[in-house]
């Protein structure tokens, strides 16, 4: 193995196991927190592979905006943000054969699709000049779909947030 590669392994044991912190903790903050340490884990990922455009978008795009945005959400309306026994639904051992069961199909189709495949990485394919004129050339209707969606859902959000649409006068 080279140094890459112990690398790459090591970045995405940090971005599963916030991943798993993320979906097991039991208050929303802490949630929001570990998720901003698998993405950290996924962005280092993109680096490693030289996709530095990728990375530095995935650090100020989900880190930065996203996290942020979540948090905001949280909020704006009124979520508990402690510990709430009320919440738990007690479906955890459920939850965990799920989860493990399509973890394992995944992987499964994953390696018997692609397990004697192997790519060499090139330095310079996830540069900002190949990224961008992929995004504003051939994908720029769903580039454009998905900002009109995260428009809509901000929108949504701050009506959702007010209380004062609706009312009238002597409510």
């Amino acid at each position: 193995m080279t140094g890459q590669d112990v690398a790459l392994v090591l970045l995405g044991v940090v971005a599963l196991g916030g991943g798993v912190l993320c979906v097991t903790t039991r208050q929303i903050v802490h949630a929001a927190l570990w998720l901003v340490v698998a993405f950290g884990g996924l962005a280092g990922s993109y680096l490693v592979l030289t996709a530095e455009f990728v990375a530095w978008v995935q650090v100020l795009i989900y880190v930065g905006a996203v996290v942020v945005l979540l948090l905001f959400g949280i909020m704006l309306t009124r979520a508990p943000i402690g510990r709430n026994d009320g919440l738990d639904s007690e479906n955890r051992w459920v939850a965990l054969v799920v989860a493990v069961a399509t973890a394992a199909l995944l992987v499964t189709t994953v390696v018997l699709g692609f397990g004697g495949a192997h790519k060499d990485v090139k330095p310079g394919g996830g540069s900002a000049d190949a990224l961008g004129s992929s995004v504003f050339r051939t994908w720029v209707l769903p580039f454009e779909v998905a900002s009109v969606l995260l428009l809509a859902a901000l929108v949504g959000a701050i009506v959702l947030s007010r209380t004062d649409i609706g009312a009238k006068d002597g409510d």
